[in-house]
């Protein structure tokens, strides 16, 4: 075979357009500047479509090759990983779904035949969701506020939930796709934070935007656990705290660099030691729950996404661990912004906060550990 007939896999991709995004990573971070260009790439390589299933007009990479992939792009680009695991992680359970007979193909032809990008808003729905729902005339009419929706900006479809009192059921959940382009969506210019800048989560607004019945692929209980996080929670975690092992492997080797043959310093060692270690920790827990994913041929239910969810905050606290050590190691030097690693740090605390935090997994795990269901924790007002 002949090198012009070579199709590149996902990883060769990366590695061909990572530097041009590494190059751009700290203006956009100091400017707040969503990654707009990194995402044009992304789609003119068709890797919005990576994962869609090839007899369905996608690139048919698996769960975990995109989990590397993920990784791999966070060594260039933190905030462009964990931006493109969004519109993966829906993908992903996508295919889950189609692989077994639930709703799920018509998205993932839509998506390959227009390269599209999809926008979550799961991280602030969770069992009781937000907005509210009115029946009208062949759906709903929509009224809510979505915030924290990575690469809202540049997006196609947004796949949501909200709330609905139905008249015999009572208080529901309602999930359904929405396009950006639909007559009330409007999104806020409000992406000001500490870390993943050049995400452009910002907050979308819907008033009164109409919801078709047959766009409604699911109905549960509010404020109730539903089987369907079995699917979500054990596809989508894998890939996103890929993103955050990438940035502790930056972070790593940025110290290992800057250590290099500095005899001298005699707590240096200790500092990398400690780096390592978590590192390694970080790492077992990442591969563990890549590994019960199982691209996508695992049992669906509590006990998997339990174990799952204990090594999000694994990961999530190893990462951290990495990236603290890391700077410390570089003294003063790792405080200016010119050796990225005060940049690194400020992004590896981002993984805390998706689902579930810390003290949230403890007590999902702590419940099923008493043999209870769980159950929504509400923040104090």
């Amino acid at each position: 075979m002949s090198p012009k007939d070579h199709k590149m896999t996902i990883l060769e991709t990366i590695d061909a357009v990572g530097p041009e995004f590494a190059e751009q990573a700290a203006a956009n971070d100091t400017g707040d500047a969503f990654a707009r260009s990194n995402f044009e790439t992304i789609r003119s390589h068709k890797m919005f479509s990576a994962m869609v299933p090839e007899e369905l007009g996608g690139g048919g990479v698996s769960h975990s090759e995109m989990c590397a992939a993920i990784r791999k792009l966070a060594t260039y680009c933190g905030v462009t990983a964990l931006t493109y695991s969004m519109h993966s992680h829906l993908i992903a359970a996508a295919v889950f779904n189609y692989r077994n007979d639930k709703p799920g193909k018509p998205l993932l032809e839509k998506v390959a035949g227009g390269e599209l990008m999809l926008i979550s808003t799961g991280a602030g729905d969770w069992l009781s969701s937000n907005g509210e729902m009115t029946k009208v005339d062949g759906g709903f009419k929509l009224n809510a506020r979505k915030n924290f929706a990575s690469g809202v900006v540049m997006g196609d479809v947004m796949v949501t939930s909200s709330t609905y009192n139905d008249p015999l059921e009572g208080w529901q959940v309602l999930h359904f796709p929405v396009s950006m382009s639909a007559d009330g969506v409007s999104v806020l210019d409000n992406w000001q934070v500490m870390s993943m800048r050049a995400t452009g989560s910002n907050s979308i607004v819907l008033k009164d935007v109409f919801v078709p019945e047959e766009a409604v692929v699911l109905r549960r209980p509010k404020g109730e656990y539903h089987p369907v996080w079995n699917t979500i929670l054990n596809v989508a975690m894998p890939l996103i705290m890929s993103a955050y092992m990438g940035v502790a492997d930056q972070a790593a080797a940025l110290a290992r660099k800057f250590a290099h043959g500095k005899e001298y310093d005699g707590q240096l060692p200790y500092l990398l030691g400690e780096m390592e270690n978590a590192l390694t920790t970080a790492e077992i827990a990442w591969e563990s729950m890549v590994a019960k994913a199982n691209n996508g041929n695992f049992e669906a239910n509590l006990e998997t996404t339990n174990e799952t969810l204990k090594r999000k905050t694994i990961v999530a606290n190893a990462v951290m661990e990495v990236t603290h050590k890391a700077l410390e190691s570089t003294s003063g030097a790792g405080y200016h912004r010119a050796l990225g690693m005060e940049r690194l740090l400020r992004e590896s605390l981002a993984g805390q906060y998706h689902p579930l935090q810390e003290k949230r997994q403890h007590h999902f795990s702590g419940r099923i550990a008493m043999g209870l269901d769980p159950v929504e924790v509400l923040a104090q007002s």
